[in-house]
């Protein structure tokens, strides 16, 4: 197959990305091998739990930092699809909270909301100001990959019947978001029910931000799903994709940091928080799944329609064969 080469604004997209990443991975490895630079509290850092969580995040923008230089190469476009589709789902699930959040903590507390907790808040800047860049950056260079890989996502048009199971999941997914993107919505708009006290003292303009963007997008995804079921157009394939890539992406992030018990974790018993994240990470795993399921269908049909008009006049010829034959 002759694959085209990648576009200038596919290649500086994921540039900018992968210089965005490598800061971070500087400070992790820094970490990892023992150095504590930007650490105002180095004995947090010397728990297991710590290095483990250090080494997963490593890990994490390492497969970040190979996307983006597979989206510019050719090589990038001969990759299996999942080994794509499944990190850069729940990579743009993670960023695109940062990419709302750190804006509106500048704007609504300003730098001195990066306090030093048990990091100088220099680390917090660059980390975070590096996560929005990369998430730019893999956004745009994703957004051009698929385009020229899988141009049908981008074309609006066309009906289908779902089956009656993806009705199912498709309402069954909507009535989970409502609950949890309306705990997140209520929490945002300064709602305290079922929250512990000092997560309540803890909460910020900022988190609201954040917060409400949660909630939102997990609304928004259960209804783009559903959308998708009868018809195709790339608002909601993209709106399934994001909102289902953020319930999974925070949901298993914040799961893991709970079973851990590491510092990360709020030092407060259970609440209806740790409740929301674990049905956040399971909605947006049937979202995620059932989406695919249904882009490979798509997909499919999409193969079989182009394919028809040629296979056309085969099959005329064929039954003309077969009645000379019968004749």
């Amino acid at each position: 197959m002759d694959v085209p080469r990648a576009g200038i604004g596919r290649i500086t997209a994921a540039v900018v990305a992968m210089a965005a990443i490598l800061p971070y991975l500087t400070i992790k490895i820094l970490w990892l091998t023992g150095d504590m630079v930007g650490v105002t509290a180095p004995s947090l850092m010397d728990s297991a739990t710590m290095v483990g969580l250090n080494a997963m995040t490593f890990g994490m923008d390492l497969v970040g930092l190979l996307l983006a230089l597979a989206f510019t190469m050719r090589w990038g476009m001969r990759l299996p699809a999942w080994l794509v589709l499944l990190p850069i789902w729940v990579g743009i699930g993670l960023l695109s909270q940062i990419l709302v959040s750190l804006p509106a903590t500048l704007l609504l507390e300003g730098p001195g909301a990066f306090g030093e907790d048990f990091l100088a808040a220099w680390v917090y800047l660059a980390v975070y100001g590096g996560f929005s860049l990369q998430g730019l950056g893999l956004i745009v260079a994703f957004v051009l990959y698929a385009r020229d890989r899988w141009p049908w996502i981008f074309v609006s048009g066309g009906r289908r019947t779902a089956v009656p199971f993806q009705h199912v999941v498709g309402r069954g997914s909507l009535l989970v978001t409502m609950v949890v993107g309306g705990a997140n919505l209520y929490w945002a708009l300064g709602g305290t029910a079922g929250l512990d006290p000092a997560v309540v003292a803890a909460k910020t303009a900022a988190s609201g931000v954040a917060l409400a963007f949660s909630g939102a997008v997990a609304i928004g995804a259960a209804l783009a799903y559903l959308y998708l079921l009868r018809g195709h157009a790339p608002w909601a394939v993209a709106l399934s994709w994001l909102g289902s890539g953020s319930l999974f992406g925070w949901g298993l992030y914040k799961m893991i940091v709970l079973v851990t018990a590491g510092p990360l974790r709020a030092n407060v018993p259970m609440v209806a928080t740790d409740l929301v994240d674990l049905f956040s990470l399971l909605t947006g795993l049937v979202m995620g799944m059932a989406g695919a399921f249904l882009l490979i269908e798509k997909s499919g049909g999409g193969v079989q329609a182009a394919k028809d008009p040629l296979e056309g006049p085969q099959r005329e010829g064929d039954r003309e064969t077969a009645d000379s034959g019968h004749r």
